[in-house]
């Protein structure tokens, strides 16, 4: 085998393995749910199965993964990220918002079945359960050896990054971050004294503090990652204040890579000044399937983006993002069909921000920066 010249990070949205995913691994949580309209995470299930048939129950840890281990052996990235959109506990008061995600701590295997090295969660789901809820999944995932970034017990914890080793003594250092426009109850912000999420409104005057502590935090060869929760659900408009918030992380903190996240489709990527910023990576895992609305935007489609760079200067070599479905509460391989419909519409949205996309023979999708902006 040929010895790697690159670093490689492999990123993906968010992983929502609460709900219906949680009732087919296997310790199930109590079903109970407070929504307006579904009483049981069971019924998640069920409305899969009639959308496409029976879905096995007590899985093993590693199905939900499905054709992304596959192809998580294949790249073997350094280092593995997701956005962790769920609580891990066994709490059982929910917050009163009307949507609670809650894995039980006893499948945090499937976590660490597909060899997560991070879990960012400045989210909208991880107080789901209160901070009886958030202080016992920090503990959890503490336990299984993740680190995680975003939250914390203090706003110190919340603020502090992620610190994940790579080869030659370097470290990859992962800040997470959560926007108000991505639906977080201002009361969740973590404070000196109180648990909670790392909450920042994008602007110019937000900047400068983060590059201020990542110059602390950073020594020489090490990557830096900016994890943000950010936008809406759904639509492809990126505001003009989170494009100059991750072009402001670029040029004043020196971050390598701009990780966006919320919408629960793929959005554009941006290589601004050689860096990439990635505005919505999409759902990576969900229980949506079988849930009617938004099907213009294939929220069942989504990308694993894997980022190579240089170790000597940090300088990008590649972005590849390869396509997967899911269905059956699972990630399979996206058919010709879907990954054409993929290539489009990334090819139309990266365009805007002056990149394109082509179909590799690797059957992923790989971005270059481009002048056509047509």
């Amino acid at each position: 085998m040929t010895a790697k010249t690159t670093i490689s990070l492999a990123l993906v949205g968010d992983v929502m393995t609460g709900r219906g995913i949680d009732q087919i691994l296997p310790h199930p949580s109590v079903p109970v749910l407070y929504e307006e309209a579904v009483k049981s995470a069971v019924d998640y299930v069920a409305l899969a199965e009639l959308a496409t048939g029976p879905i096995r129950r007590r899985v093993a840890f590693d199905y939900i993964w499905g054709a992304a281990l596959a192809e998580l052996e294949r790249r073997q990235p350094d280092v593995r990220i997701v956005n962790l959109e769920t609580a891990v506990t066994w709490a059982d008061r929910p917050e009163p918002k009307g949507i609670n995600y809650r894995m039980n701590p006893d499948n945090v295997p499937c976590l660490t079945a597909a060899g997560i090295d991070c879990c960012v969660l400045s989210n909208n789901h991880v107080l789901d359960w209160g901070r009886a809820g958030l202080a016992q999944t920090l503990d959890v995932l503490t336990r299984a050896e993740l680190k995680t970034a975003g939250a914390g017990l203090t706003l110190a914890d919340a603020a502090a990054p992620a610190v994940l080793p790579l080869p030659g003594k370097r470290r990859v250092l992962v800040y997470g971050l959560a926007c108000p426009s991505s639906g977080v109850p201002p009361d969740w912000e973590a404070t000196p004294t109180r648990s909670g999420v790392r909450l920042v409104e994008p602007s110019a005057a937000a900047v400068a503090p983060l590059a201020e502590q990542i110059d602390r935090d950073r020594r020489p060869g090490d990557l830096v990652v900016v994890s943000i929760h950010w936008g809406r659900n759904w639509g492809y408009a990126v505001p003009a204040a989170d494009r100059a918030f991750a072009r402001g992380l670029i040029d004043t903190a020196g971050v390598d890579i701009v990780h966006g996240h919320s919408s629960h489709h793929v959005k554009a990527v941006e290589i601004y000044n050689g860096k990439p910023i990635l505005y919505g990576c999409g759902d990576f895992l969900n229980d949506y399937e079988g849930i009617k609305g938004y099907a213009d935007y294939r929220g069942d489609l989504t990308l694993m983006y894997v980022i190579e760079l240089d170790p000597s200067d940090r300088r990008l070599v590649n972005v590849a993002m390869v396509p997967f479905k899911i269905r059956h509460f699972r990630l399979n391989r996206a058919n010709a069909a879907d990954v054409t419909w993929l290539h489009d519409v990334m090819r139309r949205e990266c365009r805007r921000f002056g990149g394109d996309v082509r179909l590799a023979d690797d059957g992923a999708l790989h971005l270059s920066a481009s002048t056509d902006r047509s």
